[in-house]
């Protein structure tokens, strides 16, 4: 069976946040006011058109049963994101993304019921800058909590050393996770006598400062 999401507000966001769900297998109902957009996303997913801040509307898509309900709706309404993600809340959706402008507009749709908070444009901001800090990170996944997992193609500084010579944790904060060496194929967990060679690539955990740290060093 096909997970299920909700994705209201059809912005440039979360027109495309649908149209990639649709991409890796996801049943979506798109929600927005306005016509043209639910035009649009009717092309690749199921469109309806009507206000999200509608309790009854809302209720007749059985948010309670989909896997994952995402609230899109862009900073420009803030008091219909919030609504929506209340009616979410009060209509036992189990799993509510919803996107924020800023932390304290963040912080509003946790309190109202919203289990994941994103705020794309700052993300995107963040993982851009971070590509632009080195070469090396070849990419980048948010894990909650502050922390990233950033993949990174061994620099010359630490090539042929071990990770026990290295010392990453104690100078950065960061933690080698796994390590791909250039003329393999499989990931594997590392220990302290792994060898870094150039080429091969390395998974590093640690918060974005930290990782950014390490990174002004290579």
């Amino acid at each position: 069976m096909k997970r299920q999401a909700i994705v209201i507000g059809l912005g440039q966001f979360g027109m495309g946040l649908a149209r990639s769900l649709v991409d890796k297998g996801f049943e979506v109902l798109a929600v927005d006011i306005d016509p043209d957009r639910i035009a649009h996303v009717n092309a690749f997913a199921e469109g309806l058109q009507f206000d999200a801040t509608d309790i009854d509307a809302l209720a007749r898509l059985t948010p309670d049963q989909r896997d994952v309900c995402i609230c899109a709706i862009g900073d420009e309404d803030r008091e219909a994101s919030i609504i929506c993600t209340a009616l979410l809340k009060q209509l036992n959706a189990k799993r509510i993304v919803a996107r924020a402008g800023d932390d304290v507009h963040a912080r509003i749709l946790q309190l109202v019921g919203a289990t994941e908070v994103v705020n794309p444009e700052r993300d995107f901001g963040e993982r851009f800058a971070m590509r632009l800090l080195s070469d090396q990170v070849i990419g980048e996944l948010h894990l909650g909590s502050g922390l990233v997992l950033a993949e990174i193609e061994v620099p010359d500084i630490f090539a042929a050393k071990t990770l026990a010579e290295l010392r990453l944790p104690n100078r950065f904060s960061v933690t080698v996770v796994a390590t791909k060496l250039m003329d393999e194929s499989d990931v594997k967990p590392p220990g302290p006598n792994t060898v870094l060679n150039r080429g091969d690539l390395m998974l590093v955990v640690g918060t974005r400062s930290a990782v950014s740290n390490m990174l002004r060093v290579i």
